[in-house]
């Protein structure tokens, strides 16, 4: 009999939020980004929820427009293996960027804190689309399509580096003397067109054989590199039709590259708010909209069009013609904001609040949410959700009031299966391409 199919959960520890505004509610902690006690009670507090996985995010370039969350928080590897020693079972997730590093520094980086975390690590690839982030680095900031190519090349460079030890190499005998098997050292030897890397890493792999890959690129060359290389998809649908496209065509594509299509996960961000009335969750909705101001909205919209000044066009017409702008940046994002505006023949006030503080569907109560998960699920549209905290006691409710709900229902596990992340998550472990695989009969 096979396995019964179980809903997948991760939490975006975002600081004091996502939203321009929430440092500002009575509930936050205004220094939540760089706090670290908040942070553990955080994932704690997931790890209790049994969540699959804790993801922090980043970004390379800041301004004086940017949201207070960006603005001074911490860098994803420093504290992903910090909140590693007080977690034991939840998965720890970090965005770094290919654009911007060095695949032999990130394998090690990434390596390090997988074997800190005894098998836990994952990472979400990033091509960084902020073109601010090259004055940071004396570069110039690679096209859309390019920073996918130099990724592919990278992704293999890391992959390859982190099996440059097979899982037996380290003999360790005091009585011969021998500290490792010569024969099971492999040095990649990579000259590419991107990157000339001759290794070996200087850590082996841990007990998931190698890291969880993230991804979130959801433009088509985003979705194309996602559905070859990566175990899961982080991305964002408005509703249900949209999903179950998106996650048939994201597995159509996956087995086109020779994968199976278990072989990738999807997880559509959602930001759930919680009430034990439909009253009291648009309530609490409605109480951080408020705090974000049409100034705040409008330099946040900037962001994704390459902090573009919003504040010279007219509030209340209709949103204006941007040409290619931030086609270069966060494509299908952006994409995205300009074909519905220009359906719905939308205001650039209306854009820009929308995209500041967005009303999903999934507020009300615990049961309601938990019907939406469920649905979305079984029609086939994700296989787990990641979710932001829209409210400050967004994670708190969710685990205390919605996970019951699921739990009850059987679909979400009520004890972790594994104690790395790829094992929680039902993906195998990589065999190394060096080692001899046993012969199937």
């Amino acid at each position: 009999m096979s396995k019964k199919r179980q809903l997948k959960l991760g939490a975006l520890l975002h600081g004091v939020g996502g939203n321009p505004a929430m440092w500002r509610h009575p509930d936050s902690q205004p220094d939540a980004s760089v706090n670290f006690e908040l942070y553990k009670k955080w994932v704690r507090k997931a790890e209790a929820g049994k969540f699959d996985l804790i993801f922090i995010a980043d970004g390379l370039y800041i301004n004086e427009k940017s949201i207070p969350h960006f603005l001074n928080r911490f860098e994803p590897i420093t504290i992903l293996s910090a909140l590693a020693a007080v977690s034991t079972h939840i998965g720890l997730v970090g965005t770094l960027s290919t654009s911007y590093s060095e695949p032999f520094t990130v394998a090690r980086q990434f390596g390090s804190l997988d074997a800190i975390s005894g098998g836990r690590a994952g990472w979400n690839v990033v091509t960084s689309p902020l073109e601010g982030s090259a004055l940071n680095y004396g570069k110039s900031h690679p096209e859309h399509d390019l920073r996918y190519k130099i990724a592919e090349e990278y992704l293999d460079v890391t992959k390859g580096l982190w099996d440059s030890w097979e899982d037996d190499a380290f003999v360790r005998d005091k009585e011969s003397g021998v500290f490792f098997d010569p024969g099971k050292l492999h040095t990649l030897n990579h000259q590419g067109e991107f990157f000339s890397v001759r290794g070996p890493l200087n850590i082996a792999r841990s007990r998931q054989g190698q890291p969880v890959i993230f991804q979130a690129g959801s433009s088509e060359v985003g979705k194309n590199y996602a559905a070859k290389v990566a175990d899961a998809i982080f991305t964002g649908q408005e509703n249900l039709e949209d999903a179950v496209r998106f996650y048939k065509e994201v597995k159509e594509r996956a087995v086109s590259h020779g994968r199976s299509k278990d072989d990738v996960l999807i997880f559509p961000g959602i930001g759930p708010i919680i009430g034990s009335t439909e009253e009291e969750a648009e309530r609490k909705y409605q109480e951080v909209a408020n705090l974000v101001t049409i100034e705040t909205a409008l330099d946040y919209l900037g962001r994704f069009f390459e902090h573009h000044d919003f504040s010279q066009y007219p509030l209340d017409e209709p949103f204006p013609d941007l040409g290619d702008l931030g086609k270069n940046s966060f494509q299908s994002g952006t994409d995205k904001i300009k074909e519905e505006a220009k359906e719905k023949n939308l205001t650039l006030r209306q854009v820009a609040l929308q995209a500041a503080t967005p009303k999903g569907h999934f507020i009300g109560t615990p049961e309601k949410v938990a019907d939406l998960i469920q649905e979305y699920f079984e029609a086939g549209a994700v296989d787990g959700f990641m979710l932001s905290a829209a409210v400050p006691s967004g994670l708190e409710d969710f685990v205390d009031h919605v996970v019951p709900v699921l739990q009850q229902r059987g679909i979400f596990r009520t004890e972790y299966e594994s104690d790395t992340l790829r094992g929680n998550l039902g993906l195998p472990v990589p065999a190394n391409r060096y080692a001899k695989q046993p012969e199937t009969v």
